[in-house]
């Protein structure tokens, strides 16, 4: 079963401030070595590590920077093979700032240009298995069928019929009621703590089980930084404590998070077994530097946990 991340792949490039600088002010950065990052790319390196069969889609220039990004995946494990390339947008990256513990992304602009998929692409998409994506992709899916033109929520529920079950990463953005047509029937759609209070007006997981039935939704997630995760399905509540680390970057936790949880799912593993798994995961790569601090096998994130067992 291929499991398929949509989203970005970009260069990450770092820098440390000791404070970000408010309305015309200035300040002076120091710069660490660029990385190769992304947010859904680092999810699917994650998954891919762990053993998942994992391809990626992504809309780049064709660029020497793109061809790049795309040999990283490849030697990470990631399959590419569906690829887009529109040599009119932009050079994909970020501009991440470390500061106090936290960190500030800036990302660059590459518009919202449709992305058309292949037919080879919609008919791997269309078996059964997971697709690990944002809003903001998803808007752009597009496909031309012997039956006319297939896109965007359309798309996403033609995919779902033929058995592809949809995990959506909103992190902080939330979600609009124009949003819902996606959304409904996902089988995991993952907030952290902004993304929830944005779309909810409330920090109260226990308030949304109306929501979660009536849009058939299989699991909302909430991350919860240090304190770990919880979950709910509209019934079953769940919650996984963080574990106590020294924090080196927390850059691409989430992903790492997501890419585990995902990778979990299509092992069979229950969403209790998954959730604790995943904060694991997630709480070992903020103890390494760079987006994919989190790339690791099963083993090593077992060793981990058993080492570091909450209190």
């Amino acid at each position: 079963m291929t499991t398929f991340f949509i989203g970005d792949v970009a260069l990450d490039e770092y820098y440390t401030a000791d404070r970000w600088p408010g309305r015309a002010d200035k300040g002076m950065v120091r710069e660490l070595p660029a990385e190769i990052g992304g947010s859904i790319a680092n999810a699917a390196v994650v998954h891919a590590a762990l053993g998942g069969n994992t391809q990626f889609i992504s809309l780049l220039n064709g660029s020497p920077l793109s061809r790049r990004l795309i040999h990283d995946l490849r030697q990470n494990g990631v399959g590419a093979d569906h690829m887009l390339i529109d040599p009119a947008i932009a050079e994909s990256r970020n501009l991440i700032f470390l500061i106090d513990g936290e960190h500030v992304v800036l990302t660059v602009e590459m518009g919202e240009q449709p992305m058309w998929l292949t037919p080879a692409t919609l008919a791997a998409l269309r078996r059964p298995g997971f697709l690990y994506t944002t809003l903001y992709r998803v808007r752009r899916l597009h496909a031309q069928t012997e039956q006319g033109l297939l896109k965007q929520a359309d798309l996403v529920v033609d995919l779902r019929h033929h058995g592809r079950r949809a995990i959506f990463d909103l992190d902080v953005g939330g979600y609009t009621p124009e949003d819902m047509p996606y959304l409904s029937g996902a089988a995991v759609v993952i907030f952290n703590q902004v993304g929830f209070r944005a779309a909810f007006g409330h920090d109260d997981m226990s308030r949304i089980g109306d929501w979660i039935r009536d849009h058939q939704i299989g699991w909302v997630v909430r991350t919860l930084a240090a304190e770990g995760a919880e979950a709910y399905d509209g019934q079953t509540r769940l919650q996984a404590a963080g574990y106590p680390v020294d924090v080196i970057d927390v850059t691409g936790a989430g992903d790492t998070f997501g890419g585990a949880l995902t990778w979990c799912l299509t092992q069979g593993q229950t969403f209790a077994e998954a959730l604790d798994f995943s904060i694991a995961a997630a709480s070992r790569s903020v103890t390494i530097h760079g987006p994919r601090g989190g790339k690791a096998d099963a083993t090593a994130v077992h060793a981990w946990r058993d080492e570091n067992r909450r209190g």
